[in-house]
């Protein structure tokens, strides 16, 4: 069994929290105690985003990240030296946030090696269309990486049940459309997407794009396993960066922290599904 999949298991009580961060944003080794940061508060996996140049998925706040991460000098290789020195502290889920042209140059059999050597748990790859992902299944099934699909609020039926019969580690449902990013309001078909998911895998699906508020991660939780939160825990990185670019490193531990910790306590007392709740 994957240990992603063992990470949902344990969460038989509340839905698992999944906070994303860019790897190197400000620097490498301030991510690797902000990564830190956020497993000690109580996430349960953590996505790890491997820094683009040009992320199509991503909306301005992670872009930002993504930038600050390359301008620090971020090398695509170092978020195996970040993985790994998680690894060796840590139990939780591990998964990478990558896009395809990076994969590709690197190669997908080294990065699946290398991978697997730094103790990543699963990937995910955003515009990587179901039709194309073949390849790059296989190459991680040989290596036991999970390669996490995404599935679209205007996915048809059919497609959703090719998608979960290829999927691993967890089904990820794309809570509104366009790129990633905060919402005011979230459409209400994320309920009725899930469970159209769900009944076609036994295997985890988790919510993001767009989770801004605790609120609004507590109401998912009341029917999907996961709940992802990028945007909103990078723009606390950033509010406290504007105010001192030069903050201290615990001063930035102590945002994300505080945040993951009212999620988490969100997550375990989860409200009935009957509105979205707005952001706030």
């Amino acid at each position: 069994m994957n240990r992603i999949e063992g990470v949902f298991r344990k969460q038989t009580q509340h839905s698992a929290l999944i906070p994303f961060l860019n790897a190197g944003d400000p620097s490498l080794d301030i991510s690797l105690q902000l990564f830190r940061s956020v497993l000690q508060a109580g996430a349960d996996i953590v996505e790890i985003g491997i820094p683009y140049s040009d992320p199509l998925a991503d909306g301005p706040v992670i872009q930002a990240s993504a930038t600050r991460s390359l301008k620090s000098g971020f090398q695509f290789p170092q978020v195996f030296d970040l993985a790994q020195a998680l690894r060796s502290e840590s139990d939780q889920g591990l998964v990478a946030f990558t896009y395809i042209n990076p994969l590709l140059q690197y190669t997908l059999e080294r990065f699946f090696a290398d991978a697997k050597s730094a103790g990543i748990d699963g990937v995910i790859v955003p515009d990587l269309p179901y039709e194309e992902s073949g390849p790059v299944l296989q190459v991680a099934d040989r290596n036991g990486i999970a390669l996490i699909p995404l599935v679209a609020l205007t996915s048809g039926e059919q497609r959703i049940i090719d998608i979960c019969r290829s999927a691993r580690g967890f089904v990820y449902c794309v809570s509104s459309l366009g790129v990633t990013g905060e919402r005011t309001r979230m459409s209400e078909r994320v309920r009725e997407l899930v469970e159209r998911v769900q009944s076609h895998t036994s295997l985890p699906v988790a919510v993001g794009f767009g989770v801004s508020t605790p609120e609004q991660a507590q109401y998912l939780s009341a029917f999907a396993d996961g709940v992802i939160v990028g945007s909103a825990l990078i723009r606390r990185i950033e509010a406290a960066l504007h105010q001192n670019p030069n903050a201290p490193v615990n001063i930035l531990q102590a945002t994300v922290q505080e945040f993951v910790k009212i999620l988490v306590q969100g997550l375990t007392h989860p409200v009935p599904p009957k509105q979205f709740p707005p952001r706030i």
